[in-house]
């Protein structure tokens, strides 16, 4: 193959670590003038525009942005692909929205080309607004997880889902068992994890809709499978909760039962924890688990506030999840603005810096990835996207105001969506133009 090499330069931003570790300053690189060199889908170099531009070839295609900032494409840790039909549904709460909206709307998945047409969707939308990477719950249906990877592979993503495992308290017409789920997700695993940029999750919906012997076999597949992944939902809502404790009396809670069934681990991601203890937290963060906080979905279904400072302080690995749909919009930027008010309502806070390590660096850790993506530094994938400043007229006028880097990511987290997101790349590739 001959070798490709193209360059842009723009203003750019990246994380380096978290600024709960490290501190604000020493968290982030910025270059004002900065140029991003990608060679074979790959970050050769990032520096300065005035420092790296002489030593380039001379012939080398560079892309110049004006008032735009690049930053590494976004990573959602929770979100639900056969949701996207559902997003914005009215009035319930967690366990009445799954029986009132979800589960009919999951049904559907049976059908090959709904799936096929959903993913096609789906995975247009992740790019509109920015998201390179997601975490993705399929259905309990092997097509809606085939049919997602089919399209993911195309434009050579590098994304993780895996087909839902859920043997009792569902309507009849969506449960598999157990023994079925386990069958039906190792040939997916054969199949997918691992192929191209993809990776498969071993993924038990929550813990109420599986039976022991599910969840034994969700733990066996991961054991079976060194490097898979395990996505589930934890303490989300109160009444959850209550039902866990109901279903599995013998356990000492909910992180419990998961933990007993051995899916607790490096690349385990656990939806929600708005409601964990200080000894859960500790736990997670001894196995290297990760929690997905999706506060606009805790916000739409009332489900309560994430305390990400108790996450700071067992230094538990956190990253952001729009969990569509329950949560009302694909796009991380707004998912930030609602982090930073659920932050507020505890009397915390949330600096721009943070937010943008929760939506790259912190989810690519989260994900055990952060080698590859999450950063712009020169070795990793080449996934990142260019922020427009003028891409609505509030934002356009809003951001002449702003003095520094600090308060123009700011503003981007609050006034920005998908309208904001001029071009999408991954591998090198333009996957989306405005």
């Amino acid at each position: 193959m001959p070798l490709t090499r193209k360059a842009y330069r723009a203003a750019i931003l990246h994380s380096l670590a978290d600024p709960a570790e490290v501190g604000i300053e020493a968290s982030y690189e910025y270059f004002e003038d900065g140029l991003l060199v990608i060679e074979n889908g790959r970050i050769s170099a990032l520096g300065h525009a005035g420092d790296l531009l002489p030593r380039l070839p001379a012939d080398i295609d560079i892309t110049h942005y004006q008032d735009a900032l690049i930053t590494p494409g976004l990573i959602d840790t929770h979100i639900h692909l056969p949701q996207t039909g559902m997003v914005g549904a009215y009035g319930e709460q967690l366990l009445d929205w799954l029986n009132t909206y979800t589960f009919p709307c999951e049904s559907q998945f049976a059908d090959k080309a709904h799936a096929e047409e959903v993913a096609d969707v789906f995975i247009k939308e992740l790019l509109r607004n920015g998201t390179t990477t997601a975490l993705v719950f399929g259905s309990v249906h092997p097509q809606s997880v085939n049919a997602f990877f089919e399209a993911a592979e195309k434009l050579d993503l590098r994304m993780i889902a895996g087909k839902v495992m859920m043997d009792r308290n569902a309507p009849d017409y969506l449960t598999d068992t157990a023994e079925s789920s386990y069958q039906q997700s190792k040939a997916l695993i054969e199949r997918w994890h691992g192929k191209g940029r993809l990776h498969y999750a071993v993924t038990p919906r929550f813990a109420p809709t599986s039976t022991p012997e599910q969840l034994a076999l969700a733990g066996q597949l991961l054991g079976e499978y060194p490097d898979l992944y395990m996505q589930t939902h934890i303490s989300e809502n109160k009444q959850e909760i209550e039902w866990v404790k109901a279903l599995f009396p013998e356990r000492d809670g909910y992180l419990d039962v998961y933990d007993h069934y051995k899916l607790l681990g490096e690349r385990s991601v656990f939806a929600h924890g708005v409601h964990l203890c200080d000894e859960e937290c500790a736990r997670l963060a001894e196995t290297g688990s990760a929690v997905a906080f999706c506060p606009t979905s805790n916000l739409f279904l009332g489900s309560g506030l994430f305390n990400l400072p108790m996450a700071e302080k067992h230094k538990l690995n956190v990253g952001l999840g729009t969990d569509v749909g329950g949560g009302t919009s694909f796009s991380l930027l707004q998912t930030l603005n609602e982090a930073y008010k659920v932050m507020q309502l505890q009397g915390a806070r949330l600096s721009p810096f943070k937010s943008l390590y929760l939506a790259t660096l912190g989810g690519a850790r989260a994900l055990r990835l952060e080698d590859r993506i999450g950063t712009l530094q020169p070795g990793t994938d080449a996934d990142f996207i260019v922020l427009d400043y003028n891409a609505t007229p509030l934002l356009s006028y809003r951001l002449k105001q702003a003095n520094n880097i600090a308060e123009t990511l700011f503003v981007l987290m609050t006034l920005g969506d998908d309208r904001t997101v001029l071009q999408t790349y991954a591998a090198g590739n333009r996957v989306h133009q405005r």
